[in-house]
Formats: C-alpha cells, sequence, structure tokens
C-alpha cells in the first residue's frame, strides 16, 4: 500500500456505502482528531450537501469524533465555504465537509479542513491515511467522550451570509439574473442572499430529494440554464456545482463563461484587484488567459490541479486572486476557500464595474482551441503511466509540433483510475490530431 491512497485531489470521494462506507468515515474522523495538530479546543463542524447518503456519513463521522473526546456541531445542508469559514470564526478545530461536489449522486465523498479554514496539505493527509491503517486511537471514557449538538439553526449562518453580502461594492438591482442551484448545497442559502442585494433572480432546481443532485442541472450541466437566460432575454446565468465552492455562468446567448473568464473580468474591472500583477491558476486553464493577461501588463502563474495547490501559491506569494478553470474562484482577502456565492457576487459586480455588456466583455479576450479527452485505464497504469517509454516519447513529439503556438498536458486523475489528455493551440486541427494519437496510444497500450 503507498502513503497516499485513499485522498486525491479534494479529500475522499466514491460510491457512498461501497467504496467510502460509514465505517471508513468513522475511522476518517478518528484518525483526523488523533493526529492532527490543534490549539483550537475540541469543536468540530459537519455539513452536507443534500445526497441521501449525507445522513449515513454524518452519522458516522460524529460518532467517530465524539469516540476521540470532540464535541461535534452538525450544521446541516451548507456549503463546503460556509463550512471553512466559520471553522476560522468560532475557533473550530477541524470542519469536516460531506459532499462528492459534482458528482452523481450515489457518489459522496469527504473533506476536512483545518482550525485556519484551509484544506489539508499532502502531508497531514499522508498522517492520516497512515492512522488509518493503523488504527492505533485513543477512544474517550466516561465524561470525556464528545456530546452532539444537533440541527443548528439558521441563524448559525448569518455571520458568513452577512460577510458574503459585505462584499458586494455595486447596486446590482438592475441585472436580471437566473441561477442554477443545481438540487445542492446552495438550496438554502443562495436565495436569501441574492434577495438581500436586491437581485431579481429566477432560480432553477431548487427541490433536492437526495438523488436529483447535479441531475442533469448545476455547473456541469449548464444546458437548461442556457434555455432560461435565452428565451426570457436575461443578462446572466449563474450555476453552483453540488456543493457550493464552484460558480460558472453564461452569457445571454448561452455562451458559456468558464473560470478562466471570471479570473480575467475580475482582474480587470474590480478595484481591489486591479493593481494585483499575478493571478494564479492551475495547468489546466487556457493559454488564451495567459496571453490576454500578458497584454494587461499581468502575468499567470501556474500550479498543479487543485485549488489547494492555487491557494498555497497564493499565500506563498502573497497573491490575493486564483481560481481554476473548472470556477473555484479564491479571493484571498475575503474567504479563505474558493466559494461560489462570493465568486457569483463578485462576478456581478465586475460586470457593473466595466459598464459593459457581458457581450462586450466576452469579446475582449479568445480562448485558443482546446480539447480534453479521459482515457480509462487498468488500475496498475493509474500512478505509473509515466514509467510508460512508447507514451513519453510521443508526448515529447505531440509537444514539438506544438512549439510555442500550443501546449500539451497529460495527467491522471485525482479520483479515477483514467488518464486526461489536453491539448491546446492556434490550430484547431492540429490539436485534435495530437490529443486523438495520445488516446489511441493509452487505449491500445494501457486501456481496459
Amino acid at each position: 500500500m503507498t502513503d497516499r491512497v485513499l485522498f486525491g485531489t479534494d479529500g475522499v470521494r466514491g460510491l457512498a456505502n461501497d467504496k467510502l462506507t460509514p465505517e471508513l468515515a468513522f475511522e476518517i474522523a478518528m484518525a483526523a482528531a488523533s493526529v492532527l495538530p490543534t490549539t483550537k479546543g475540541r469543536q468540530v463542524l459537519i455539513a452536507k450537501d443534500t445526497r441521501q447518503s449525507g445522513d449515513m456519513l454524518e452519522a458516522a463521522m460524529a460518532a467517530g469524533f465524539t469516540s476521540a473526546g470532540c464535541q461535534v456541531k452538525l450544521l446541516g445542508v451548507a456549503p463546503t465555504p460556509a463550512v471553512a469559514w466559520l471553522v476560522q470564526q468560532q475557533g473550530a478545530m477541524l470542519g469536516a465537509m460531506i459532499s462528492a461536489s459534482h458528482n452523481p449522486a450515489p457518489d459522496n465523498g469527504i473533506k476536512l479542513f483545518s482550525a485556519s479554514g484551509s484544506k489539508l496539505s499532502d502531508e497531514q493527509e499522508i498522517k492520516l491515511e497512515k492512522s488509518i491503517r493503523l488504527r492505533q486511537w485513543k477512544r474517550a471514557t466516561g465524561a470525556e467522550v464528545g456530546r452532539i449538538q444537533y440541527h443548528c439553526e439558521a441563524s448559525e449562518m448569518e455571520p458568513y451570509l452577512n460577510h458574503i453580502a459585505n462584499q458586494s461594492t455595486h447596486d446590482l438591482s438592475s441585472l436580471k439574473v437566473a441561477v442554477d442551484i443545481g438540487h445542492g448545497a446552495m438550496v438554502q442559502l443562495a436565495p436569501v442572499l441574492f434577495k438581500r442585494l436586491g437581485i431579481p433572480v429566477q432560480f432553477l432546481h431548487t427541490q433536492p430529494d437526495g438523488m436529483n443532485i447535479n441531475d442533469n442541472c448545476g455547473s456541469t450541466h449548464l444546458e437548461s440554464l442556457k434555455a432560461c437566460v435565452q428565451s426570457q432575454g436575461l443578462d446572466l446565468g449563474i450555476a453552483f456545482d453540488g456543493d457550493g465552492d464552484r460558480c460558472l455562468a453564461v452569457g445571454p446567448q448561452g455562451q458559456e463563461i468558464d473560470g478562466d473568464r471570471i479570473l480575467y473580468w475580475c482582474s480587470q474591472y474590480l478595484p481591489a484587484y486591479r493593481d494585483q500583477d499575478t493571478v494564479v491558476a492551475t495547468v489546466m486553464s487556457n493559454l488564451g488567459l495567459e496571453k490576454a493577461l500578458e497584454a494587461s501588463g499581468k502575468r499567470l502563474l501556474r500550479t498543479g490541479v487543485g485549488d489547494r495547490y492555487v491557494l498555497e501559491a497564493m499565500e506563498k506569494g502573497q497573491h490575493r486572486m486564483g481560481g481554476e478553470q473548472s470556477g473555484h474562484v479564491i479571493f484571498s482577502d475575503q474567504q479563505v476557500t474558493g466559494d461560489g456565492l462570493l465568486t457569483a457576487i463578485n462576478l456581478l459586480n465586475a460586470l457593473q464595474a466595466s459598464g459593459q455588456s457581458v457581450n462586450d466583455l466576452l469579446a475582449e479576450f479568445s480562448p485558443y482551441p482546446q480539447v480534453l479527452k479521459n482515457v480509462r485505464v487498468q488500475d496498475r497504469w493509474h500512478n505509473t503511466w509515466m514509467d510508460h517509454q512508447q507514451l513519453q516519447a510521443a508526448m515529447k513529439s505531440v509537444e514539438q509540433q506544438l512549439g510555442q503556438t500550443g501546449r500539451l498536458l497529460v495527467r491522471a486523475s485525482g479520483t479515477e483510475p483514467k488518464l486526461r489528455v489536453m491539448a491546446e493551440g492556434s490550430d484547431s486541427e492540429q490539436i485534435h490530431a495530437c490529443v486523438d494519437q495520445l488516446v489511441d496510444l493509452i487505449q491500445r497500450e494501457m486501456g481496459l
């Protein structure tokens, strides 16, 4: 067994009650309470999205933490960024979010937050995995056993909502907006915030039933949001993912607005970020973003895939804005993690600050043609694909073909036994051919 098996790029994730069992959730809680350093007492906050399996995993985690002597506060259905913010504000030792983000409802996941509100580091996750393998935990007894505070009142979220509302710098009441909740974790908070800011909103997919989260809705399925924006003549559509830490948007003609465009617009038009000379993003961000930032006198600093790597680079270089193409955007002077609500509000403020229409803003930079394909591979190749000499030679050849006007990225998925092959460049036919060449090779040599 390797040092890191359970944790992927965004916590532990898998089919609930199969790969992600209540026993494993209990063990993760016990390990976290036992090995993670804290100077903040023994309180833990737990929240979940709307998946049916959330109750089961919430109960298991609460049992694990209380068995280790922690005091548990259950926040109920709440978005990931609210958990991260409340952990920091309430002086808790840990926060846990039960969600598989954009995955289908049968999946679920667990993300942990330190006392600072940040996601755990690689080193901390390795310690957790080692602790789970050894199972040498000290169990509390007698009066040391923890207690559970059930079903916290909605007022628990008021400080978080007030904080997000206070980041708005413009009157947004003239904008006509649709918001796709995706039957997810934003179902309770998003309507309250948009009403508080006076924004007239048409809400979509607001009736979670435990199994319909992300089902042809939300940030990974923008079709119904596009149709609503176009048919109603709205200015913008906003879509959240299942746990609410990501935000994507669509324009008046259904144009997709990804994290790259959100980063660019906010860097150009929000007064708090115009003076920043560096924007942090991952290796997945489009080359067009990099060129557009350069043209405006800024630079793009790239990191590995995962918003925690973006945050690490931001903290190291004292950069205040960064994010991912997928819609994780971090404004580090406003929030400790990616926050879909905050991203949406900043996007709307950037639109108002620009004095332009969405269509005008969309014309400001053109993404390079980009092709991304996923290939399911045998388990043995998921973490050893870099040792395949024929693939390495083919990748080198493709990079030479693309030269200075293109880019190739091959990486392993952090949550599935897949390799992701991405290429971008000025010549669309060329990048399609390059990706197809590598995909064919991977399927032939490593595929199932």
